[in-house]
């Protein structure tokens, strides 16, 4: 297949179709792992955007079903510089083109995607539109054009379960995969660490949630209750946890006034909270704080944080697009780490409750994990109270 990849601006790239014979818009934008690409296709935060890969060559290892954060790929679109040929890995089940192609997702590959990355860095991410059908280069930057964009847009509505549940009440999804040494019966795939008791009840609420947040807060010994972004204080406070969780999600966290007032009513109750990456936006909102539209975003496995109260540097996986206006939080609460790159908010923590977030990903798959020990610090703040 042929495929076209158009920006706002008027650019167009030409290369080779591969995915789904079909076109779509939205924000793109760019990731800068070199490994990792299943979890990006199947993180709910990237729902609107046409992601591009600034690793040169995608795909070799294939898609597995362990290994997904959610039920599916959300991305509007894919670009690559080179497709595998070859998928080599014993945990494969489908090619990326093969999964492309099921979930109805169109990519590109054969774009110079170091271009494509220079041009966004200097002018921010930009709508595009991505067809692997028949489509003229005037009608592909017309569409482009005509795309709305992702400021005003509430998409945490179209990816968040709509029932409350418990997450993985029989202990079968949230171990630790193990590689196995030497001659063992069964499936290799299926050996897992052992799981400490779910002593401690917690409610998260699903704003675009990632599954590997769910099985850390599992590994720590929590017992997840997840409900709809669209779940009231009342209605969390019901299940009588002993803390909430606030996931990461999709959009512009300005325009999710519902979960701003239900976390401002949590955060009034004094119970302890710990948010993620939009859960981080959301709470910075309820503090009294406003978000701001990054120009090109962070997204990619090494973005470098500062903790303001220890002085090391974490190496961070980060997707976002917003950003907390640290002038405009209230004199309670206190920024603790900060981007190495722009300087902009990367954690916040209340002066008097028992609340901190951070704005990127401390669960990240397949990392970094220097941030791991944040759920750790999550249930210590529980435990101590």
């Amino acid at each position: 297949m042929k495929a076209v990849l158009a920006l706002e601006d008027g650019s167009v790239f030409r290369g080779a179709g591969f995915g789904a014979r079909d076109s779509a818009c939205g924000e793109v934008c760019f990731n800068t792992s070199m490994t990792g690409y299943q979890e990006i296709l199947t993180d709910p935060s990237y729902k609107g955007q046409i992601v591009t890969m600034t690793y040169p060559l995608i795909g070799n290892y294939g898609i597995n079903r362990q290994d997904m954060e959610s039920w599916r790929p959300h991305v509007s679109g894919f670009v690559i510089r080179e497709l595998s040929p070859v998928v080599s890995n014993w945990r494969a089940d489908f090619s990326l083109a093969q999964y492309l192609e099921n979930n109805g997702i169109p990519a590109i590959q054969g774009v110079d995607t170091r271009a494509l990355t220079k041009k966004l860095r200097v002018r921010g991410s930009m709508n595009g539109f991505l067809s692997t059908e028949n489509i003229s280069d005037e009608e592909a930057v017309a569409q482009a054009k005509s795309w709305p964009g992702l400021v005003g847009v509430d998409y945490v509505k179209e990816v968040t379960h709509k029932d409350s549940f418990q997450w993985d009440p029989q202990d079968e999804q949230s171990a630790e995969f193990k590689l196995a040494f030497g001659r063992q019966p069964g499936d290799p795939r299926t050996f897992r660490d052992p799981l400490p008791p779910a002593d401690i009840p917690i409610v998260a609420f699903d704003f675009g949630m990632k599954y590997n947040i769910l099985r850390r807060l599992r590994q720590q010994g929590f017992r997840t209750q997840v409900v709809p972004a669209t779940a009231t204080a009342q209605e969390v406070l019901r299940h009588k946890p002993a803390g909430v969780f606030l996931s990461n999600g999709p959009g512009d966290p300005s325009a999710l006034g519902y979960a701003v007032n239900a976390v401002r009513d949590l955060v009034a109750s004094g119970i302890p909270i710990f948010g993620i990456c939009l859960g981080h936006q959301i709470l910075g909102q309820a503090f009294g704080g406003k978000t701001f539209k990054l120009k090109f975003g962070h997204r990619g496995g090494n973005q470098p944080v500062k903790d303001l109260v220890s002085g090391k540097v974490e190496i961070t996986s980060q997707n976002h697009g917003f950003a907390v206006d640290p002038a405009s939080l209230p004199a309670e609460v206190s920024v603790d780490r900060i981007n190495l790159n722009d300087q902009t908010v990367e954690g916040m923590r209340h002066r008097k409750k028992p609340i901190f977030c951070v704005q990127y990903h401390p669960e990240a798959s397949p990392g970094p994990h220097d941030s791991s020990p944040l759920f750790g610090e999550f249930r210590d703040l529980i435990t101590k109270r």
